[in-house]
């Protein structure tokens, strides 16, 4: 037996092919794609994550780093491949100025608690605190932050990453750029992030919100444009409600949020003034509090069961001067009527100039919206919500409309190189660089 066989044969010893572990690796959050993987591995070390690849690139297995398990479609699977389950590289810190080194795969809310005692958190953080470091990066990141710092993944200073190649380098913009800009929202496509650099802002103690109420999509998206283009907001969201008694059966609500310490509350009459809205709630809360929010329905969803029922999620960005149109169409088709019971549906502003990853892309327009339909499927009950979601981004498109790539949504090799343009081209160089087999980031079906 040579040396290489002997190495060959220690790796594939620590592949762990139990089929608990492989049914669990081969579901995601959004319980709609079931791809059973050869074997799950737990790197310990970048060097571990570098093995991995240096033994499945030649080979042409496929590898899907793996953290929270967040994604909608089977994007962070390896059918037939290896599964890098990163919960292991989950150090947070430490903490040094402004900064803080994160490995990919601690959760968000590990982030938080590890910066808030420094008075520090990051810029932008996504509602949900439960997704993996490396997956949100590899995305973007979107949150009630961005019209103000832009995505999750601009925060970032520099990044520990394997190549699909095997190689393992630390980039930034000033050292081996074009691979540190091909990763933050690259979609895994060249390498799998191990650690990442992080740039904090000063965290506030306390927050007040406001939900401001209009009858009207027209009024509503008026207030919110003036809202995210001057900024008086730290955080800014809004979503659409079920209502009887509006005329498109829809109200909308802003989900405004400012910054305050007790001793010097915000002028509400400053804020909120010159808006639109028919009713108003506002409370205060700890920033604590108010960024971990989601976890409480988490932990109500996970006690009934639906947390683990089917997520056929779809979010787009839409350009601002046909928003109305797509959103009016949206939440009028019979196909997305269940939205009413058990769906959420977020609607809120983004300034183009603030999302600077290169590869994530952008409508046309100074300002966009995200629209995110956050639907629960019964088992079994999936299928025409995904094909709806299919039908629902072939008609925003039409109107200008790109995907924002978190989402339970079949997209061909010809959808990608339509989403990505002119940038496609840069996404194909780095591929063909930094990963010559092709082994990464196969879930998305790009055809490499």
């Amino acid at each position: 037996m040579t040396s290489s066989d002997r190495v060959c044969e220690r790796f594939e010893e620590l592949l762990d092919t139990r089929p608990e572990i492989l049914r669990e690796a081969a579901e995601d959050f959004g319980r709609l794609v079931c791809a059973p993987p050869l074997g799950v591995l737990r790197p310990r070390s970048a060097a571990g994550v570098r093995d991995a690849l240096a033994y499945a690139g030649p080979r042409g297995i496929p590898v899907a780093a793996r953290a929270g398990g967040h994604s909608m479609y089977g994007q962070g699977q390896a059918p037939g491949g290896i599964v890098l389950d990163l919960r292991g590289l989950n150090a947070v810190g430490p903490v040094t100025g402004d900064r803080v080194e994160v490995q990919a795969g601690a959760l968000w809310r590990d982030v938080l608690a590890a910066t808030l005692p420094y008075g520090l958190a990051p810029p932008v953080l996504t509602d949900y605190l439960g997704a993996g470091v490396g997956g949100v990066l590899s995305v973007g990141g979107l949150g009630g932050a961005s019209h103000r710092h832009g995505l999750v993944a601009d925060s970032v200073l520099e990044l520990e990453v394997v190549t699909g190649a095997g190689e393992h380098l630390v980039c930034s913009p000033e050292r081996h750029g074009t691979l540190f800009h091909a990763v933050l929202a690259g979609l895994g496509q060249v390498a799998v992030v191990v650690r990442a650099t992080l740039r904090l802002s000063p965290a506030p103690a306390l927050v007040r919100r406001h939900c401001l109420y209009y009858p009207g999509l027209d009024a509503y998206l008026a207030d919110q444009r003036l809202l995210a283009t001057d900024g008086r907001f730290a955080y800014l969201e809004g979503q659409a409600r079920p209502a009887e008694d509006t005329a498109d059966g829809w109200t909308y609500m802003v989900e405004a949020v400012a910054a305050h310490r007790a001793t010097a509350p915000p002028d509400d009459r400053t804020l909120l003034g010159d808006l639109s809205f028919t009713a108003s709630e506002t409370d205060d809360l700890a920033y604590a509090e108010f960024a971990n929010r989601v976890a409480a329905d988490e932990e109500v969803l996970s006690a009934t069961g639906e947390w683990f029922h089917p997520h056929p999620w779809l979010n787009l960005l839409l350009p601002d001067d046909t928003a109305a149109s797509v959103v009016t169409g949206v939440l009028t088709d019979p196909a997305f009527r269940d939205l009413r019971e058990n769906g959420l549906v977020l609607l809120y502003p983004l300034l183009t100039r603030t999302l600077r990853a290169p590869l994530f892309r952008r409508p046309r327009g100074e300002i966009v919206h995200l629209l995110a339909l956050l639907r629960t499927a019964a088992p079994g009950t999936a299928d025409p919500m995904v094909a709806a979601n299919r039908r629902a981004y072939e008609h925003a498109r039409a109107k200008g409309a790109v995907a924002y790539p978190a989402n339970a949504l079949p997209m061909s090799p010809g959808d990608w190189r339509e989403h990505y343009g002119s940038g496609w081209g840069t996404l194909a160089e780095a591929k063909g660089r930094h990963d010559p087999h092709g082994v990464l980031g196969r879930g998305h079906g790009m055809g490499w």
